[in-house]
């Protein structure tokens, strides 16, 4: 399971990696229609694969901001940072 539940978080990492870096490249180059295409697509694949990743790992944040199955299952560990 440790494996699985490493790979999955590495591919949310790298998503989000991604998305920032478009998004720091959009600010300074607003116009430019390929990247906006490719921060669109990106935002959609990260979450859908946070989706999944949370239906099978459980929630990756606290306070309200994912759903949880039951029990509780904030409270499994590994938490996220613990990886």
């Amino acid at each position: 399971m440790t494996t699985r539940y490493n790979a999955d978080f590495e591919k949310l990492m790298a998503l989000q990696f991604a998305i920032v870096e478009l998004n720091l490249f959009l600010d300074t180059h607003p116009d430019d229609e390929q990247a906006l295409q490719d921060y669109n697509r990106l935002v959609e694949q990260f979450e859908s694969e946070k989706r999944k990743y949370t239906e099978k790992h459980g929630p990756l944040v606290n306070f309200g901001f994912g759903k949880s199955r039951f029990p509780w299952q904030w409270v499994k560990a590994p938490w996220p940072w613990d990886m």
